[in-house]
C-alpha cells in the first residue's frame, strides 16, 4: 500500500513525496489507537500457561463428551479466547495450536483439526474486545467502541454455533468419537470456578466501558494490569523473567499492525484526492438500491476484497466509502459495522492472502492446499452465519439498545 501511494504521488500528482510519511503519521497520531498495543500486550499475557489450560479444560468439560467432542472443545475455546485476545490470528497461533495437538492425539485427522481451527478462530475479532472494532469506530462517527463491542456478542455466538453444527456433522460422517465421558456437575463447577478469573476480563472491559468507568483506551491499560495480576498472583504461572519476551512479542506485533494502519491511512487519502470514494458513492446512490440489495452487494464486494487484503486496512479504506451510503439508506450503523467486520474477517480464511491458513499451516506442518481441501463444510457454515447476521439485524442491534448505546 505504501509503495503504491508513493508511485501515485511521484508520477500522478503535484504533491511532494513527503506527503506519504505525513499521512502515515497522521493515521497513527490518535489517542484511541493506544488501545491496540495494550490489548495486544494483555492478550500475550493472558494466552499462556495456566490461563490457557484453564479455559481449554472448561471448554472440554462442557462439550468434550459429545460426538466430535474435541472438535467442539476447539470451537468453544476459540469463542472464550475471543473475549481475551480480540484477534483471530492470536487465537489460532495460541490455544488453536494446542487444540490441534489434542485433536490429533484423539484420533482426528491433522488437516481436519487445522481447518476447524481456522474456521473457529474467525470469532476472535467479533466477540469483544476487538481491535478491528476499535479501528472501525475511528472511521465511522455513527458508532462507538462500546456499542460495537455489544453488537458483536450475538453474531459471534451465531458463528460459533454454525461451526459447531458443521463439526458435529463432519464428526458423524467420519466417525470421530467423543473425547471423554461427561464429567459430573461438581467437577464442571470446579473447573468453571478455576477458569472464572480468566473469563472475567471480557466483563471487566465491556462493563467498564458501558457504565462510563473508563474509555476503551483506558480499558486496554486496565486489561494489561488485570492480566498481570491474574497471571502472577491467581494462577501463578507468570514470572517476572517471562515479561521481557512477552513485551517483545507484543511490541513486534503492535509495530506490524500499526505500520499496516499507517499505510492504509495513506492509501485511503490517495483514493480521496483522486475522487474515487465520491464517485463510487454517487454511482451506488444513483442505482437506487433497496437496503437488502445493497447489503447483498456489500457482502459480495467485501468477500472479494477480503481475498486480497486483511481486515484492518480493509476497514480503513472501505468504511469511509460505504458507511455513509448505508446510513443514508436507513441501515442501523451497528448492524452494518458487524456485517463489514464479519465479511473482512472471513477473508482471513480464504486464499490467496488468508492469514489464518498460513499461520495454521506453519503450526501443523501441512501445505496450505491440504488445509483448504478440508475447508468447504466450514465455508458453508460461515456463509450461512453471515446471511443470518445480514438478514436478522436484531442480532447486531438488540444488545446495544438494551445496554443503552
Amino acid at each position: 500500500m505504501a509503495i503504491s501511494v508513493f508511485a501515485a504521488v511521484s508520477f500522478g500528482s503535484t504533491y511532494p513525496n513527503i506527503v506519504l510519511v505525513k499521512e502515515m503519521f497522521s493515521g497513527l497520531d490518535s489517542f484511541p489507537l493506544l488501545a491496540v498495543p495494550f490489548f495486544i500486550l494483555a492478550a500475550e499475557i493472558m494466552t499462556g500457561g495456566a490461563i490457557t489450560q484453564a479455559v481449554l479444560r472448561l471448554a472440554q468439560s462442557l462439550v468434550g463428551h459429545l460426538r466430535g467432542g474435541l472438535g467442539h472443545a476447539n470451537v468453544v475455546s476459540s469463542a472464550m479466547f475471543a473475549g481475551i485476545s480480540g484477534s483471530a490470528l492470536a487465537d489460532a497461533a495460541g490455544p488453536g495450536t494446542m487444540m490441534i495437538r489434542m485433536m490429533e492425539k484423539g484420533g482426528y485427522d491433522r488437516a481436519y483439526a487445522g481447518a476447524l481451527t481456522i474456521a473457529s478462530s474467525v470469532v476472535g475479532p467479533i466477540i469483544p474486545p476487538s481491535i478491528t472494532m476499535i479501528i472501525y469506530a475511528m472511521q465511522d462517527q455513527n458508532v462507538s467502541v462500546g456499542s460495537l463491542f455489544m453488537a458483536g456478542v450475538l453474531p459471534g455466538l451465531v458463528i460459533t454455533l454454525a461451526v459447531l453444527i458443521a463439526n458435529g456433522r463432519m464428526s458423524h460422517l467420519r466417525g470421530y468419537a467423543s473425547g471423554a465421558p461427561m464429567p459430573g456437575m461438581a467437577e464442571i463447577a470446579r473447573i468453571a470456578f478455576y477458569a472464572v478469573p480468566a473469563l472475567l476480563l471480557i466483563l471487566l472491559i465491556v462493563g467498564g466501558i458501558r457504565f462510563g468507568v473508563f474509555t476503551p483506551t483506558e480499558a486496554s491499560v486496565i486489561a494489561v494490569f488485570y492480566a498481570l495480576i491474574v497471571g502472577m498472583f491467581v494462577y501463578r504461572s507468570l514470572k517476572l523473567r517471562h515479561l521481557p519476551d512477552i513485551i517483545l512479542r507484543a511490541a513486534l506485533t503492535s509495530a506490524a499492525v500499526l505500520l499496516i494502519l499507517g499505510a492504509a491511512r495513506a492509501f485511503a487519502w490517495n483514493l480521496i484526492i483522486e475522487g474515487i470514494p465520491q464517485f463510487l458513492a454517487e454511482t451506488i446512490i444513483a442505482w437506487d438500491l433497496s437496503p437488502i440489495v445493497f447489503l447483498l452487494a456489500v457482502n459480495l464486494l467485501l468477500l472479494v476484497f477480503g481475498l486480497f487484503m486483511d481486515p484492518l486496512p480493509g476497514v480503513m479504506i472501505l468504511v469511509p466509502i460505504l458507511a455513509p451510503i448505508s446510513f443514508a439508506l436507513g441501515i442501523d450503523p451497528n448492524h452494518f459495522a458487524i456485517i463489514v467486520i464479519v465479511n473482512l474477517t472471513l477473508g482471513l480464511t480464504t486464499p490467496p492472502v488468508g492469514s489464518l491458513i498460513f499461520i495454521v499451516s506453519s503450526t501443523v506442518a501441512l501445505k496450505p492446499s491440504t488445509l483448504i481441501r478440508e475447508m468447504p463444510p466450514f465455508f458453508i457454515a460461515l456463509a450461512l452465519a453471515l446471511l443470518a447476521i445480514t438478514f436478522m439485524p436484531v442480532l447486531s442491534t438488540w444488545l446495544p439498545e438494551v445496554s443503552g448505546f
